[in-house]
C-alpha cells in the first residue's frame, strides 16, 4: 500500500505552465528589449540557409538519407 503512486499534478509555477498568451507577451517584451539594447541576433540570409540545411539533415528525412548512404 505504501508503494502506490499518487497521480502527478501540474505545478502552477514556471513559464511553461503559463497561459500561451501570457508567454507570448513576456517573450515579446524580451525580444523588444534585446533589439533596443542592440544584443538581438538577426539572421543573414546565408545564416538562415545554413540553419535550414542543418535542420533538414537532422529531421527524419535526413536520417533516412543517412541510412541509405550507410
Amino acid at each position: 500500500m505504501a508503494n502506490e503512486q499518487q497521480p502527478r499534478t501540474r505545478s502552477n509555477r514556471g513559464f511553461a505552465s503559463m497561459d500561451p498568451e501570457k508567454q507570448r507577451e513576456i517573450a515579446s517584451k524580451g525580444g523588444r528589449a534585446a533589439h533596443a539594447k542592440g544584443t538581438a541576433h538577426e539572421f543573414t540570409s546565408e545564416e538562415a540557409r545554413e540553419a535550414g540545411r542543418k535542420g533538414g539533415q537532422n529531421s527524419r528525412g535526413g536520417r533516412r538519407q543517412q541510412q541509405l548512404n550507410s
